[in-house]
């Protein structure tokens, strides 16, 4: 079957009904394997109660990129205790980490966008790739009120980087439904929300927001001129059938 059959079908199981059953129905469909990838935000936190809740056939797994904050951790171990998960963790090959840090120092990501691309490559981007082997869909956390990147994608689409079906549940919902969802079901999150955190990555390159910031404006925020990513949603050269309405 086609790259393009692929995702016209999956997306077409994307209606205008709870995200929670249009995951279900993807799922489902899915051509092979599906992998969920958590960094145990909020949006990650909504989807990884519906896997375990549904008992959804899909693999949980998060990176430890070796920078993440106490709280972070903590919230991993209580996921974890919480639904009874097996929670992969891939962590970055630690020759690439100690020749990255040989390069440019403990903190050299501030240097350059340079070293901070190369700090996510290390860290995040390859072990990324061993998560994703051997999956046919990956399941992700976007929304699109996080960026205007992400404000563009489609629901279903095909990730050339990874070569893999890529699949965001959340995409159209609001943060108010999102918090709501959360609340009701008592769906364990990170202290670091409340205090103004709305996107949390390594502890290093990402601060507090104030009121009326974007979400991600925390994120590498001494770099005013670059995109708040980190190269593992790659926006360009997707395969789209279907959009989001």
């Amino acid at each position: 079957m086609s790259l393009e059959i692929h995702v016209a079908r999956l997306a077409g199981l994307v209606e205008d009904r709870p995200w929670t059953e249009n995951l279900s129905a993807v799922v489902g469909a899915a051509p092979g394997p599906v992998v969920f990838t958590t960094s145990f935000g909020l949006e990650d936190q909504a989807i990884t109660h519906v896997i375990a809740s549904a008992r959804l056939a899909v693999r949980v797994a998060t990176l430890d990129t070796g920078r993440l904050f106490e709280e972070t951790q903590a919230l991993h171990a209580k996921t974890r205790e919480r639904y009874g998960l097996c929670i992969g963790t891939f962590s970055p090959n630690a020759e690439a980490v100690a020749a990255l840090i040989a390069r440019q120092g403990p903190n050299g990501f501030y240097d350059s966008l340079e070293n901070r691309l190369a700090c996510c490559g290390v860290r995040k981007v390859e072990p990324l790739r061993r998560v994703l082997a051997g999956s046919a869909l990956w399941i992700t956390g976007i929304r699109q009120e996080q960026s205007a990147d992400r404000a563009l994608l489609p629901p279903v689409e095909w990730d050339s980087e990874n070569a893999i079906l890529k699949f965001h549940p959340l995409l159209t919902v609001k943060a108010d439904e999102l918090h709501h969802y959360l609340d009701r079901h008592q769906v364990p999150v990170n202290p670091l929300h409340s205090k103004g955190y709305p996107s949390i990555g390594c502890a290093p390159c990402t601060r507090a927001v104030a009121p009326g910031e974007p979400a991600r404006s925390g994120r590498w925020w001494w770099e005013k001129d670059a995109k708040q990513e980190c190269g593992l949603h790659v926006h360009h050269g997707r395969l789209v059938r279907k959009s989001a309405s």
